[in-house]
Parts: C-alpha cells; structure tokens; sequence
C-alpha cells in the first residue's frame, strides 16, 4: 500500500508531506472511539485546527490500518448523482463531521469549498482532484482558475485547509470509497462555484 500525504492550501498549491511508516502505527483494537478522542485531544485548545493537520492525517492513516470495520460501510444503491454518504458517527454538539463516501465510476464534484479543514483517506479506486484559486477582478465576478490536479490511489491520504477549493472524478470502473473527517463547518465560507456565470454561492 502506498503512503503518500498530501496537504492543499486556498491558494491551490499541494505539497506532498512527510508520511508515517504504516508498520508504526500498527495496534491492537484500534476503534473509531479511540481515534474521535485522540483528535479531540489534538485539537483542544487549538486556536488554528488546521495547524493539527499533520496529527490529523497521522490518526487517520493509524484507523484505516486498523479497523476492518471502517473499511467495510455499506451504502445505499446508486443515488442520482453517483455519490452516496454513510456516516460513522453523529452526536449534538459534536464538532466534526466523520464519514465514508462512495463515488460510483464516472461521478464528478462541483468546485467547492469545505469552509473547514478536512482530511479524506483512500480506501478504494481512484479519485482525481483538481485544485482550484480564486482570481479577484474588477468587475466583482468570481473567477477561479485550475492549479493543478492529483489522481490518488488506496493509502493515500490528502488535506485540506478551510479555503482550499477543489473538485473530485472518481477514475476508473469501480467505484471510489474514501474515509472523510472534517472540523466543525461555517457554513458561511462553504462556497461552490460555477465558472459559467462566475458566481458561488453557499452549499
């Protein structure tokens, strides 16, 4: 399995990072429980979380590892847009969104913002990710302009800071399954472009 990490910035730069050996994170009855807590703990006090990006990805690699069970979510048939979502894990108050997607072949994101930080794992398939910057103008249209792209493979690992603006394909004949933690969103900074009309809006 490879190990590359990877972590993407507002400005569209990525920048390929240090990564852990996989065989020093090998443990025994390694749970999602423990790894909520552990990036809990990361996290507290934290002013900037995505600071905590290097930690974030090193616990993330440790639960893919380790549990089966994450490897293993079943998802609902074939939605209309080709993306299905099963979440691992709700409570009130919680401040992080953790969950696995399933992007069937063929299936395309919007250009979009996550208005927070964000780690995703790949499980299964290939992902293409195409890294976006916004391009101010006089006019007050809002454009964004490619900067480069990734396709991703099973071990690895991207991150995202809260104004890196991307947009996923799921490659190949199988579908894309991918292991997604994300902080607490404002949903005020959560964009999704369209380069037709040079608008965003929130979504």
């Amino acid at each position: 399995m490879k190990t590359r990490d990877w972590v993407v910035n507002g400005d569209g730069n990525y920048e390929l990072c240090k990564s852990v050996r996989p065989w020093d994170l090998l443990k025994d009855n390694y749970r999602l429980y423990r790894f909520l807590t552990e990036v809990e703990d990361a996290l507290h006090g934290v002013e900037e979380e995505h600071s905590q990006l290097p930690t974030i990805r090193k616990l993330v690699r440790k639960l893919v590892l380790n549990s089966y069970w994450v490897k293993s979510q079943r998802f609902d048939p074939n939605p209309d847009n080709g993306i299905a979502v099963s979440v691992l894990y709700e409570e009130l108050g919680f401040p992080f969104t953790v969950q696995t997607v399933k992007f069937y072949p063929g299936a395309v994101s919007t250009v979009h913002t996550h208005g927070t930080w964000g780690v995703v794992a790949i499980l299964k398939g290939q992902e293409k990710n195409t890294f976006w910057q916004r391009i101010p103008t006089a006019d007050g249209e809002i454009n964004v302009q490619r900067t480069g792209e990734l396709i991703l493979f099973p071990g690895d690992i991207i991150s995202f800071t809260p104004d890196a603006i991307h947009s996923i394909e799921a490659l190949g004949d199988e579908p894309t399954i991918t292991f997604n933690i994300y902080g607490e969103t404002k949903m005020q900074e959560r964009f999704e472009f369209d380069r037709d009309t040079h608008t965003m809006k929130n979504f």
